[in-house]
C-alpha cells in the first residue's frame, strides 16, 4: 500500500492489513473468547457468529491504511465493513441481545489487535500512536453498531404504524357497492391521507357508491379534523362516490356548533344504523326496521 506524505501519520497503519492476513485465525479465536466472557452467542448461532467475525477481519483487513482517518469509517472503501456489521447487528437483535452488548462484541476485537501489534515490534511511540488510531477506529465502529439499530427500531416502528393505522380505519364491504370505514383515534393530516388513500383504492376495487365514514371512535373534532373529513368527502365525489359521516355524538354536535364547523353537504347521521340504512335505500335495497332486505 502507498505511504502517505503526511508525516503526522504513524507509519504503521499500512502494516496492519498484512498482519491481519498473517494471524487471522488467532485474531478470530482471540476476539471470539473475549466477546464470549461476556456475552455468548447460544449454540445453535455460535457457527453463525464466528462466519461473521471472521468476515469482519477480513474486511477490517481489506479497508485499513496509513491514510484511515477514524471519520472515514462512512467512506465507500469501508463499505465491506459496513455491511457485515449490518449482519453482526441483526444476529445479536435475534439472539435478543441489548445494545451495549453488541457494541461491547465489536470493541473487544482491540485487546487481541494490541497484542499483535505488540507482537510485531517497533518504535513505543510510533506504536501507542497506531494503536490509538486503531482504538479510534474501532470505537467509530462501534457506535455505528447502535445507528444500525436505531434504524431498525424506526423500521419497526413505521412498520407498526402503519398496522396500527389498517387496524385502526379497516375499510369493510357491509354489501355490494356499499363501503363502511369506522375511523378509531385522532385523525391528523397523515393519517387522513393514508386513509384517504386507502378509501379510494377500495372504491374504485369494489366499485362502490357509498361510503359510510364513521366517526363513533373519534374522541373529539375539531375545525382540523371537519377539514379533513371535507377534504376525504370531496375526493370521494370526484371518484364518483358519495360518503356519508355517521357517529356524530350530542357532545360533538354542540362542538362543531359552538366553533362554528360548517360539514357543507355532507349527510351526517347519529349512528352507524342510520347511515347504513341511507346507504341501502340509495343502493335501491328495501330496509324495514332494523334488517335490509
Amino acid at each position: 500500500m502507498r505511504r502517505p506524505a503526511d508525516t503526522d501519520f504513524p507509519k504503521g497503519l499500512y502494516m496492519i492489513s498484512d498482519l491481519i492476513g498473517e494471524n487471522a485465525e488467532a485474531l478470530l479465536d482471540d476476539w471470539l473468547e473475549a466477546a464470549d466472557r461476556v456475552s455468548r452467542a447460544r449454540p445453535e448461532l455460535a457457527h453463525e457468529r464466528r462466519l461473521q467475525a471472521r468476515s469482519f477481519i477480513e474486511q477490517l483487513g481489506q479497508s485499513i491504511d496509513d491514510d484511515t482517518r477514524p471519520e472515514d469509517v462512512r467512506s465507500a472503501p469501508w463499505s465491506g465493513v459496513r455491511e457485515t456489521l449490518d449482519a453482526i447487528v441483526d444476529t445479536h437483535l435475534d439472539e435478543g441481545k441489548a445494545p451495549a452488548d453488541i457494541a461491547f462484541f465489536v470493541m473487544s476485537i482491540k485487546r487481541p489487535l494490541h497484542r499483535l501489534l505488540v507482537m510485531r515490534g517497533g518504535e513505543p511511540d510510533d506504536m501507542l500512536r497506531v494503536i490509538w488510531r486503531v482504538d479510534l477506529i474501532v470505537d467509530r465502529l462501534g457506535l455505528y453498531t447502535a445507528e444500525i439499530q436505531i434504524r431498525r427500531k424506526e423500521q419497526v416502528i413505521a412498520r407498526q404504524q402503519e398496522e396500527i393505522l389498517e387496524l385502526s380505519s379497516p375499510v369493510v364491504q357491509v354489501w355490494d357497492g356499499v363501503l363502511a370505514v369506522p375511523l378509531i383515534g385522532t385523525l391528523d393530516s397523515y393519517r387522513t391521507q393514508q386513509v384517504t388513500e386507502t378509501i379510494l383504492e377500495a372504491v374504485v376495487e369494489t366499485r362502490s357508491e357509498q361510503v359510510i365514514l364513521d366517526i363513533t371512535g373519534v374522541p373529539t373534532v375539531d375545525t382540523q379534523v371537519a377539514h379533513h373529513l371535507l377534504k376525504t368527502v370531496a375526493a370521494l365525489r370526484l371518484m364518483g362516490a358519495e360518503a356519508i359521516v355517521s357517529g356524530i355524538r350530542p357532545q360533538i354536535a354542540q362542538t362543531m356548533v359552538h366553533l362554528g364547523v360548517d360539514l357543507g353537504q355532507v349527510v351526517t347521521k347519529a349512528r352507524l344504523s342510520d347511515a347504513l340504512k341511507l346507504a341501502f335505500r340509495r343502493g335501491g335495497l328495501l330496509v324495514s326496521g332494523g334488517a335490509a332486505n
